[in-house]
């Protein structure tokens, strides 16, 4: 492993995306052990797309032009539902003082499917971690793979302080009738944009 490594990662881990989008509101609807399960899905949802990239499935994606629009469209038809779910003021994303508390399990469940369903990961990853390994090292595959672990722990700590983060304002934040209204504003129209970029990504 290299600092180079590390220093790349965690420039790409701390970048706002769906699942810091995610993993804020869960964490500022919820509480802190909501936020961090929700970190923990987030995390879990790009297992698949390191392992496609090991093991050379994410090239046959990016080779087909009706996998990868079909898993795009996927995520972004569940980005969509989010958006209207928090507008909605419902569901497991709701930002208000007394939300539904869903269980742990849904709250993962989505976590995991959020990243799960964004073909662009494969994609990353597939140009990301080859970068750190020799092409003709006999072990390639087996450095490959714990670089994508520690890209996954490094992953899940940066989601872990924006829910510490977003946990320690709630109350502050949750007793303001305006800031919640607009809290829920943002996060919907987040959610929609970040569905509607995913939907202008060209195969």
């Amino acid at each position: 492993m290299t600092w180079s490594f590390l220093a790349t990662a965690l420039i790409v881990v701390l970048m706002p995306g769906t699942g810091v989008v995610y993993t804020l509101a869960v964490s500022l609807g919820q509480g802190l052990r909501a936020g961090l399960v929700a970190a923990a899905g987030c995390t879990l949802g790009i297992l698949p797309h390191m392992a496609a990239s090991i093991l050379g499935f994410a090239a046959l994606l990016h080779a087909s032009a009706v996998a990868f629009q079909v898993l795009k469209l996927a995520g972004v038809a569940f980005l969509l539902w989010m958006a209207w779910q928090v507008w909605r003021g419902t569901g497991a994303l709701s930002v208000e003082r007394q939300a539904t508390h869903r269980r742990m399990s849904r709250l993962l469940r989505d976590g995991v499917a959020l990243n799960l369903l964004n073909p662009k990961l494969s994609v990353f990853f597939l140009a990301f971690l080859p970068q750190f390994v020799p092409a003709d090292a006999p072990d390639a595959a087996w450095r490959m793979t714990g670089l994508a672990l520690v890209f996954m722990v490094l992953t899940f700590a940066a989601f872990a302080l924006y829910a510490v983060f977003a946990a320690t304002l709630r109350d502050r934040v949750l007793s303001r009738p305006g800031a919640m209204a607009w809290l829920r504003g943002g996060f919907a129209v987040s959610f929609a944009a970040l569905g509607l970029r995913l939907a202008s990504i060209e195969w």
